[in-house]
């Protein structure tokens, strides 16, 4: 039996592709896509700048969203969720 309304319960985060794109393109583009999303959802940001490791942690502790990041592969990876 198939189950109605389980795509909604999934917890696949959002993801931003900033690779390649220079300060202040990768937080301007974050920005936009958490302002649309609802208090507790997640977001993935990718970035190559390293600026990027600086400045969206930074905005996302002034707005107040959590922010976790990795690094793979020579990108970075930020887990946001918003807060």
């Amino acid at each position: 039996m198939a189950c109605t309304g389980c795509s909604s319960l999934t917890t696949e985060p959002e993801t931003i592709d900033a690779r390649g794109l220079k300060c202040p393109l990768p937080v301007l583009k974050m920005e936009k896509a958490i302002a649309a999303l609802p208090r507790g959802a997640h977001l993935l940001v990718l970035a190559t700048d390293p600026m990027a490791k600086v400045d969206i942690p930074l905005f996302c502790k002034q707005k107040g969203h959590d922010c976790t990041v990795t690094t793979e592969g020579g990108v970075l990876h930020f887990a946001i969720v918003k807060g």
